[in-house]
């Protein structure tokens, strides 16, 4: 029987391990790594892997990582390709790429998180308690409140109908094409961008991080904002141009940000500047990291490499490796 070796890099919450369907198959062994830069294990199994299953973005696939893997035949992304890979690079590795989905429901649930626990300081509450203080900062409800979504994707409606649910107003500013859905759903559609950010209590970013939108949030749109508003970022942090959120927030305009989402990731620097600041709540990237996702995904992109190696290569994105 011939045997498949199947990887996970990068797997922070050794998640892919909990996973029985990725262990069911004798002939496709699949194991895990921890962070490609720390675990001791990484160079003995990047060499004998022959794909791997990515989870999203957080492995960079470039010609140096593909240069320690010489058995490498496909990279499985979970979700949909993004510019982690080089797909160039592959292409003259001979490695070819798939691709799978996802469900939009816990980034939304996660961005919904945030947007509740900053508004109502919890995290600040939380460490008073333990410090032996009764009662931190004061919060305030949504109710009432504005919200403003960057982009009305799957994730950016889903957000909407919570907030909806909780008496807020929802205003979007992206597209056309979202705006106008926007309107056909019953939220509003800001008259210009200044004023979207201008009129929100909360702002929320859910575009995708493409060439358009890298760094569209500039130092004039968060300047826009009111100094008791919220700015949540659970989508890409280079959707923010840079320092533009530092210099405003040390400039009062918004007063608070949530984030899930660094330039650089993952953060184990204590020091961080924005894990200092008491203007900021941090989070580490858990938007889509639940069970349920983790399941969804890695199970697919599991599926897809079995694919793969039977014979059927209809869903491989760069084609030309197998002439």
């Amino acid at each position: 029987m011939t045997t498949i070796h199947l990887l996970v890099p990068d797997d922070y919450q050794s998640a892919s391990r909990q996973i029985a369907a990725l262990h069911q198959n004798p002939a496709f062994p699949c194991h895990a790594l921890g962070d490609l830069s720390l675990d001791p294990e990484a160079e003995a199994r990047l060499a004998e892997a022959q794909a791997l299953l990515l989870i999203r973005e957080r492995t960079v696939v470039d010609a140096a990582l593909l240069a320690r893997m010489p058995k490498l035949k496909l990279i499985s992304q979970t979700g949909k390709l993004a510019r982690n890979i080089d797909i160039a690079a592959c292409s003259a590795a001979g490695v070819a790429v798939v691709e799978g989905s996802g469900s939009p429901h816990a980034p939304a649930e996660l961005a919904w998180l945030l947007i509740m626990a900053a508004r109502r300081r919890l995290a600040e509450n939380l460490d008073s308690l333990r410090q032996g203080r009764w009662q931190g900062p004061v919060g305030s409800v949504v109710r009432d409140q504005t919200l403003g979504i960057l982009g009305f994707g799957k994730i950016g409606k889903l957000v909407a109908s919570y907030a909806r649910a909780f008496d807020m107003k929802v205003l979007v500013w992206g597209s056309e094409r979202a705006r106008n859905e926007a309107l056909a759903k019953g939220c509003l559609a800001a008259a210009n961008r200044e004023a979207f950010f201008a009129d929100a209590d909360v702002v929320t970013l859910h575009q995708r991080l493409v060439p358009a939108t890298a760094g569209n949030v500039t130092r004039a749109d968060l300047a826009a904002m009111k100094p008791n508003a919220l700015l949540v970022n659970t989508s890409r942090a280079e959707l923010i141009a840079p320092g533009a959120l530092e210099a405003a927030l040390d400039a009062g305009r918004p007063g608070f940000a949530a984030l899930d989402v660094f330039e650089l990731e993952p953060i184990y620097d204590t020091d961080h500047p924005l894990l200092l600041r008491p203007n900021v709540l941090c989070t580490p990237h858990l938007g889509y990291a639940e069970a349920g996702s983790y399941r969804q995904y890695l199970e697919i992109a599991y599926r897809n490499a079995i694919r793969f190696f039977d014979g059927d290569t209809s869903h491989v994105l760069n084609p030309e490796v197998l002439i």
